[in-house]
C-alpha cells in the first residue's frame, strides 16, 4: 500500500499527519493550499482482489453521507476516483475533520451521567435523522462516536449503513455490539440502532460488554434460537451508581426481539427527561447541603 508523507501534496491537499488505518485504507490529515481548510483525508486503495469490497463500501459511504444534514453526522462532501484503464483502482474521501476523541479510548468516559446522557443524547437524535431520511447506521459503537472537549458528539463511518429493511448478503457488524438480527440475516430496521446504541451506552458506563449472538471469540451462533441467548446483567448491577432509569432504558434498547425495544423517538425523549432529573437532582441536593450551613 503506498503512503503519503508529510507535506506531500495530494489531489491539491497537502499531508499534515496520519491519522489511522483500516483495511484497505490509510486517513490522513490534511489541508487544501487554497482554502487552508483541514479535512481529513480517506485513501483507500486496491490491494488486492478483497480491497474491491472496501472500495465499493467507501464510494457507498459517500453517497449515503449525502443524504443526511445533521451536526452530530460526519460531513462527506467529495469524492475522488482513479482508474488505472478503465478500472477503478484507488479512491479518495475528502472528510470533515472531527477534532475529539473516540468513546473506546480509555481515556474518554462521561465525567457525570448527565455528561453521558448528553452524549447518548446527541448520538440518537442522529440516528433517528437518519431513519427519517430512510437509513440506518447499522455499526454504531463506541469507536464510531467522537466526543469533543465541549461534550459535541459526531458520528462517523457510514461505510455500513443502509437502507431500512435491507437484508444483508453476509454478517455485518462489530461483535460487542451487534444486534441478533444482523447475526442471523434478517431485515435491518431502526431497532437495529436501538441495539446498538444500548450495547454501546452498557459498556460505555459498566465497561463490560454485552454478550451478542456471535458468542465469545467472535464464534458464530447464528444458528441458535434467540431464546436461548446469554441476556446481559442488568447495568445497574455491574455500576451500582447508574440511575435506576438509565439502566432501565439500556436494557429495554437490548431486548432480543426489535418488538420489545423503544422506537429511536423514544430513547431521546427519555435520555432529555433522565438528563432533567440527574440535572435537577444535583440541583436539590445543593439547595440542602446550602441549607444544612444555614
Amino acid at each position: 500500500m503506498e503512503v503519503f508523507k508529510k507535506d506531500e501534496i495530494v489531489e491539491g491537499y497537502r499531508i499534515m499527519s496520519e491519522l489511522g488505518r483500516g483495511a484497505a485504507s490509510i486517513i490522513y490529515l490534511v489541508r487544501d493550499d487554497k482554502t487552508k481548510h483541514i479535512w481529513a483525508l480517506k485513501d483507500v486503495q486496491k490491494v488486492n482482489d478483497k480491497s474491491e469490497r472496501f472500495m465499493a463500501q467507501a464510494e457507498s459511504e459517500y453517497k449515503i453521507a449525502q443524504k443526511f444534514d445533521h451536526k452530530a453526522i460526519r460531513n462527506i462532501p467529495k469524492i475522488i476516483k482513479k482508474k488505472k484503464g478503465l478500472r477503478l483502482n484507488r479512491l479518495f474521501l475528502v472528510m470533515e475533520h472531527v477534532d475529539g476523541k473516540s468513546m473506546d479510548d480509555p481515556e474518554v468516559k462521561p465525567q457525570t451521567f448527565e455528561r453521558a446522557c448528553e452524549v447518548f443524547k446527541q448520538a440518537g437524535s442522529a440516528m433517528k435523522h437518519m431513519h427519517d431520511v430512510g437509513y440506518v447506521h447499522a455499526d454504531f459503537k463506541p469507536h464510531n462516536l467522537i466526543v469533543d472537549g465541549s461534550n459535541h458528539v459526531k458520528i462517523i463511518d457510514l461505510g455500513q449503513s443502509c437502507q431500512i429493511g435491507t437484508i444483508k448478503k453476509r454478517i455485518q457488524g462489530t461483535p460487542d455490539y451487534i444486534a441478533p438480527e444482523q447475526v442471523h440475516r434478517r431485515e435491518i430496521t431502526p431497532k437495529t440502532d436501538v441495539y446498538n446504541l444500548g450495547a454501546t451506552m452498557y459498556w460505555v458506563l459498566t465497561r463490560t460488554k454485552v454478550p451478542t449472538a456471535l458468542g465469545k471469540g467472535d464464534s458464530l451462533m447464528g444458528r441458535v434460537d434467540d431464546s436461548l441467548l446469554e441476556k446481559p446483567k442488568p447495568a445497574n448491577e455491574i455500576n451500582e451508581r447508574i440511575p435506576p432509569k438509565l439502566s432501565e432504558l439500556i436494557m429495554q434498547c437490548l431486548e432480543v426481539d426489535p418488538a420489545k425495544r423503544p422506537e429511536m423517538e423514544q430513547v431521546v425523549d427519555r435520555l432529555e427527561l433522565i438528563h432533567a432529573m440527574l440535572k435537577a437532582g444535583v440541583k436539590d441536593r445543593t439547595a440542602q447541603m446550602k441549607a444544612m450551613k444555614e
